[in-house]
């Protein structure tokens, strides 16, 4: 259904576009910000630098090659070998179809397996639903409420810790 590849400059202007898309930006923690396509060209070239300590890839439609959304890894801990996990699915025709779950069990396989890490955990707006429920798809578990941690349109939300640990996911045939 996806595959996953390191994000490209090109691919900037489109990711920049869900970034501006009011529904996408309501669905994650960060506050809404008008971003400028010369920031997010910014953002990417920063990005190059941090290589040793992010992975960012585009999920792209494996048929079409169409890029649908993005998964990263960000502030890998090699030592305590954790890493913080972001997806966002930016075309809303993908929305829905499991594009997601499948970026995620990729991106997780590829961090517990390709990077050894240990655990990798994730904070949900507790009103994103379908973004907990496609974590637990994945192999997350709840961990804890960071009581009103994000503010967004006017109020404070509630955010869901979700990690997955590597014995958790060798213990579930169907994820690997």
């Amino acid at each position: 259904m996806i595959t996953l590849r390191e994000i490209s400059r090109d691919d900037i202007p489109t990711i920049n576009r869900w970034r501006r898309d009011p529904v996408v930006a309501d669905g994650v923690g960060a506050p809404r910000r008008f971003i400028g396509l010369d920031v997010d060209l910014q953002w990417y070239d920063d990005y190059l630098t941090r290589r040793p300590s992010e992975v960012r890839c585009a999920v792209c439609l494996a048929e079409s090659g169409q890029l649908v959304g993005m998964v990263s890894l960000t502030r890998i801990d090699y030592i305590h070998r954790n890493a913080e996990y972001n997806a966002i699915v930016g075309e809303r025709e993908a929305k829905n179809r499991g594009v997601g779950t499948e970026a995620t069990r990729a991106m997780v396989r590829h961090g517990l397996f390709d990077l050894n890490l240990h655990r990798i955990y994730v904070s949900i707006l507790r009103d994103n639903v379908s973004s907990i429920r496609m974590c637990e798809k994945a192999g997350f578990r709840e961990e804890g409420t960071i009581r009103e941690g994000a503010y967004k349109n006017g109020r404070y939300h509630d955010l869901v810790l979700m990690a997955v640990l590597k014995s958790e996911w060798q213990a579930g045939p169907e994820r690997v």
